[in-house]
């Protein structure tokens, strides 16, 4: 009865348009009410869930990448990467593929490097005779490198879910996942799909024999020779540096993770305001008032997330779940390709955030008990939570950059499936060959990640 409870005060509050937070915590506090507990436990377990050093990373990442959309670097990249590919054929679509991937680097975020990357390069794409639905696709997908680049607010997100499941489950003092491990092993994934993506926008290109002038044309635009690529590179060059600053921090053991997060927003300030010199006041009152509001809508998610963490392990939801997939099957491979199934599913309803935070405390146990690794789940569950940043009926990303493209969500959905195989190939790659997530950091630290 109590599950029944808390899963339907949950939907009801969501039909209601309630936002996802005050959902969660809300349908969290009927529960409570039913069993009898006293509220003052929910809102002990929702502090204790917010209560550690490691979640000031949250705020240092957003605001870093706030300070790098604000201060001019989206520009910069996409000057170096239409100097390095965009005379060849359907380049532009290609620039746009690096200078997305290189700038989710910077702002770690895939809904702003959509809103920076595309409000600059999906208008320009549309007047050099590239369909707004190619050049959204190109786009969005290409943004979703920001879920799995070392800046990325998901990945400490994750981290934070998975405290404490971790030694739970393996029976260890170990009691959680190294943010370290995880900032490192998103980076081959990451260039997978994008390596894909950039394939996937040079043959539509070719196919449809982009860029189509209005006057028929398809003329190239010549190289402008290595003197301009290197030019453009030194000058995007500084805002990239914030991904080898973490990094290396990270990896020589200088500074956690939550330290070199500080240390990126004390870099960025620096380059906006002296370097670059395109941080105004306003400006930076807008990136401050901006990371703030994000912070504490993920700080409010990840607190009542904790309330439903403890509503599972007191309902043992969890192990429910376990035996009714292990029902359903008992060979591994199949366990792992219905859980990637329910994660896409539920990635296309569920924001990014909530659904780390709702489904880590679900799956990771039981992925963990049939061999996944703590690092090697992260991976998987955020390719999942990002293919549902694209994909209707929620595909919030998708849909900034139909709106920026002015073209229905239907129309660039028609066009969408080869940049939906990049993802699912990577999903499926990462779900089956731990070493392709987990190769890195291992090599880093000298020892096995899992």
């Amino acid at each position: 009865m109590e599950l029944a409870i808390l899963t339907i005060s949950f939907l009801v509050f969501l039909v209601l348009g309630v936002p996802v937070s005050f959902a969660l915590g809300l349908s969290c506090v009927l529960t409570y009410l039913y069993e009898g507990l006293p509220v003052a436990t929910a809102m002990q377990s929702m502090v204790s869930g917010i209560n550690a050093f490691s979640f000031l990373a949250v705020p240092f990442f957003i605001f870093s990448g706030e300070l790098m959309l604000h201060g001019g670097i989206a520009d910069r990249i996409l000057r170096f990467a239409q100097a390095l590919v965009g005379h060849f054929r359907g380049g532009l679509g290609m620039a746009n593929v690096v200078a997305c991937t290189l700038f989710g680097g910077v702002s770690g975020s895939p809904t702003a490097d959509t809103s920076a990357m595309g409000g600059v390069v999906i208008p320009l794409m549309k007047r050099e005779g590239y369909s707004a639905a190619y050049a959204v696709n190109v786009t969005t997908h290409s943004s979703l490198a920001g879920a799995l680049m070392p800046t990325s607010t998901n990945m400490i997100i994750y981290a934070l879910a998975a405290q404490g499941i971790t030694g739970m489950v393996a029976g260890n003092a170990v009691n959680g996942v190294s943010i370290g491990d995880l900032l490192f092993s998103g980076l081959i994934p990451v260039l997978w799909v994008m390596g894909f993506v950039l394939l996937t926008a040079y043959w539509q290109a070719v196919r449809y024999s982009f860029p189509r002038r209005p006057d028929g044309s398809t003329e190239l635009p010549r190289f402008p020779g290595w003197a301009t690529v290197g030019r453009t590179f030194f000058g995007a060059l500084p805002g990239l540096f914030v991904i080898l600053i973490i990094l290396g921090c990270v990896a020589k053991g200088i500074a956690t993770a939550t330290e070199a997060a500080a240390i990126a927003v004390g870099y960025s300030l620096v380059l906006t305001v002296f370097v670059y010199r395109s941080m105004t006041r306003d400006k930076l009152f807008k990136s401050l008032a901006r990371a703030a509001r994000t912070t504490g809508v993920v700080l409010l998610l990840i607190g009542v997330s904790n309330m439903l963490r403890f509503q599972m392990a007191y309902l043992e939801i969890p192990d429910a779940i376990e035996r009714a997939l292990e029902h359903a099957t008992t060979i591994p491979w199949l366990m792992l390709l219905y859980v990637n199934m329910i994660q896409v599913f539920l990635g296309t309803f569920v924001d990014m955030a909530a659904h780390i935070l709702i489904t880590t405390p679900l799956f990771l146990p039981m992925a963990m008990h049939f061999g996944v690794g703590p690092v090697q789940f992260g991976i998987m569950i955020l390719l999942n939570c990002s293919l549902g940043l694209v994909h209707p009926p929620i595909g919030s990303v998708q849909f900034i950059g139909c709106a920026i493209g002015e073209v229905s969500i239907g129309e660039t959905t028609r066009i969408a499936w080869p940049y939906y195989l990049a993802i699912f190939s990577a999903i499926n790659i990462v779900t089956y060959f731990p070493s392709f997530s987990t190769w890195l950091p291992s090599l880093i630290n000298g020892h096995p990640v899992f």
